[in-house]
């Protein structure tokens, strides 16, 4: 002792210490390869789950299953992290992190790959058409044959009668695999934030662990990017591609019908995830710890043998091996600490409504731009991913520069986090005015002759130009008329004969457009819906437009936002703080809000598809005036709700930091004066290392 008291006295400065130098200007080598370790993993993850939202529409109709039901699978997700995330979170921060993580990867993977198993195990996919690929340009196929017993009794329209023999589809069920598949990638995702985040916060510097988290983030928010075009590609490609010949295929990308190839990008991104497991296997359970975390008053030699200190085993060796049943003891005590805080309260409720409001939009986000502006599904992932997408990812990363450049404290993020918010709202209101009209669509949006206001009822889809014909009002293989206006069928639009195969069937003598036209003579159909609007082709780059400057100033927030919830919580709860924060908002918001955003959705449906032996498919077209009012106002009706919460958090923050502030004030006058009278005695140096849990610097105590 009297060596390490002759050592404090003697000649030492932090300038010749290298230890010092070395962990005060530059992190670990290990945290280094954590941080590149962390960063593939939530790269993985975020381009499995986005990969997952750019197939909604493909799931669909692959499954012929409502918006509703894609919610329930898409919030599957949420499901396995809520039975999990509160013991990871909590149990996991005293095990070995790192090796954790590395378990949660390969679950994900696994759980991706069960999600494409049912291409393999499910039939061909069926298209909903009355088209003949196989008819010669030169002979005629009579879409509209005349509706007379005879016809009904030989039921020579397998396109309207059930086929024979029809067995229940394997398809009904297989969407079960689906869901279990993404429960499996919940439950491996659980900690690879709680862990993640709090690993970098603890072994990281306290100016630098801000930075290091953004920069996280935003790799987090590149992977959508690539999530997105990877579902744009895989859209493009028939989902039977190898299996059928491609001259056969009568629809094209932008049919409400097409279906892509959607396993593939599950097969790729689960390959993906399972590398990014690798590196943690290779990480240590804990690093040193950085200088600004002891106490800067205490010589090297005083924070050496703090800790090899036997009284300070539990706070500088973690490797130890964790007492179970201690922990489990402490657990319920420590969760009802936690909870117990209002200022902690108020921000799971503000971030729980407001994730409400962006999970519900991301998820019908492609959708939206497929059913209203006209695009395929293709397009709507490029879109998202090569615009939309990155604008989050340079908005994350400059709020976490902000916060680093301008050292904001908690009241500062609060503010600026807010600010952000609210000018991206004001922002996302101008959407409601860029809007397009409803597709003419005969007897569903407009009438036979033209009128538009239609309101859709089965019976209007019949006419006297098409009274004559055996149709089916449950079929959708919608031909484009010449004047302008698309048809369920060739049936239903009266045509009396076609030329021509495949994608280039021609439809002749169509009456139903005769009817509607001022033209005279033979008009005809071609296959597919007519194109929209000209109008709206222009109003669609505005959208884009203010889709990234909204996006882009939302997630400036982003950031400082989270690193509220990091630094108002003392260390020891960090990880259980972050662990029930995703809890909470993925009970409360991830699982419900896919669904009744999609039943909100479905009941904008104008025209339903059926399956092959009945039952009601997947919805052909929307009401797009109704579809961009409900999705849009939900959307913003749930972010208002949430600013005038964040009014009381406001009042709630500051009261709680005066009174921290007084309390930190009036107990470090007490233990400076402590620390004058004894600054040679280690004891005293280890006292003050424990009484920094409430740095003010740092954090606000909870």
């Amino acid at each position: 002792m009297k060596k390490m008291d002759n050592t404090a006295t003697g000649s030492w400065t932090p300038d010749n210490n290298p230890t010092s130098s070395t962990m005060k200007n530059s992190c670990h080598p290990n945290l280094k390869m954590f941080l590149a370790a962390l960063s593939f993993a939530y790269f993985a993850k975020a381009l499995s789950g986005s990969y997952m939202k750019s197939t909604i529409t493909q799931l669909e109709r692959r499954f012929d299953i409502p918006s509703y039901l894609i919610g329930i699978i898409d919030g599957s997700f949420e499901i396995g992290n809520l039975l999990v995330i509160a013991f990871v979170s909590y149990f996991g921060a005293k095990l070995h992190r790192p090796k954790i993580i590395a378990v949660g990867c390969i679950l994900m993977s696994f759980g991706t790959f069960l999600i494409a198993m049912p291409h393999f195990i499910i039939g061909r996919y069926k298209i909903e058409t009355s088209v003949r690929a196989t008819v010669n340009s030169t002979n005629n196929l009579s879409p509209c044959p005349e509706s007379s017993p005879e016809s009904t009794r030989t039921g020579d329209r397998p396109s309207i009668l059930l086929s024979r023999g029809c067995e229940r589809e394997s398809s009904v069920s297989m969407w079960i695999y689906v869901f279990l598949g993404n429960v499996l990638r919940g439950i491996g995702e659980t900690p690879v934030q709680p862990l993640g985040i709090s690993y970098i916060d603890d072994y990281a510097q306290s100016e630098n662990a801000a930075f290091y988290i953004g920069c996280v983030q935003t790799i987090a928010v590149i992977g959508p990017v690539f999530g997105y075009l990877l579902g744009s590609l895989c859209a493009k490609i028939y989902v039977d591609i190898g299996y059928v010949d491609m001259e056969t295929v009568t629809i094209t990308p932008g049919d409400a019908r097409w279906v892509g190839a959607w396993w593939l990008g599950y097969l790729i991104a689960g390959t993906i995830t399972l590398m990014s497991a690798v590196p943690f296997w290779f990480l240590p359970k804990s690093l040193p710890m950085p200088v600004d975390k002891h106490d800067t008053s205490c010589t090297p030699e005083q924070t050496r043998f703090i800790k090899d200190s036997p009284t300070m085993e539990h706070k500088f060796r973690p490797e130890e091996p964790a007492n179970l049943h201690q922990m489990t003891k402490e657990f319920v005590p420590t969760v009802k600490s936690l909870l117990g805080n209002p200022v902690y309260i108020i921000y799971l409720c503000v971030t729980i409504i407001q994730f409400n409001s962006l999970i519900g939009m991301v998820t019908y986000k492609p959708k939206y731009i497929e059913q209203h502006y006209g695009q395929s599904a293709s397009k709507a992932n490029f879109l998202m991913g090569m615009i939309n997408i990155p604008a989050v990812a340079l908005g994350m990363f400059s709020g976490g520069v902000v916060m680093k450049k301008y050292k904001l404290g908690i009241m500062g993020a609060a503010k600026f986090a807010f600010g952000t918010s609210l000018l991206g709202y004001f922002l996302s209101i101008f959407f409601l005015a860029m809007g397009c009209e409803n597709s003419k669509v005969a007897g569903i949006t407009v009438s036979y002759t033209g009128v538009e206001g239609l309101s859709y009822k089965e019976p209007s889809l019949f006419s006297d130009c098409n009274s004559g014909c055996l149709c089916s009002i449950r079929e959708w293989d919608p031909v484009c008329g010449e004047n302008g206006i698309t048809y369920v069928s060739p049936c239903l639009a009266g045509c009396a004969s076609s030329t021509g195969s495949g994608r280039n069937t021609v439809f002749d003598n169509c009456r139903c457009i005769a009817l509607a036209s001022t033209q005279p003579g033979n008009l005809t159909a071609t296959l597919g819906q007519c194109p929209h609007r000209d109008n709206c082709d222009k109003i669609f780059p505005y959208f884009l437009a203010l889709s990234v400057l909204s996006s882009f100033i939302i997630s400036l927030g982003g950031t400082p936002g989270f690193m509220l919830l990091v630094r108002c919580i003392k260390p020891e709860l960090k990880s259980l703080a972050l662990g029930i924060h995703t809890l909470a908002t993925r009970t409360l918001a991830g699982i419900p809000a896919p669904i009744y955003f999609g039943a909100i959705i479905d009941t904008t449906c104008l025209k339903w598809g059926y399956k092959t032996c009945g039952g009601r498919g997947a919805c052909r077209i929307y009401n797009t005036s109704a579809y961009r009012i409900v999705y849009l106002g939900l959307t913003l009706g749930l972010r208002t709700v949430s600013f005038f919460l964040c009014i009381s958090g406001f009042a709630l923050l500051k009261r709680h930091i005066k009174r921290e502030e007084k309390y930190a004030l009036t107990n470090g006058s007490a233990e400076l004066e402590s620390l004058r009278k004894e600054e040679n005695n280690s004891i005293h140096c280890e006292q003050f290392i424990l009484a920094s849990d409430c740095n003010p610097d740092r954090e606000t105590c909870l």
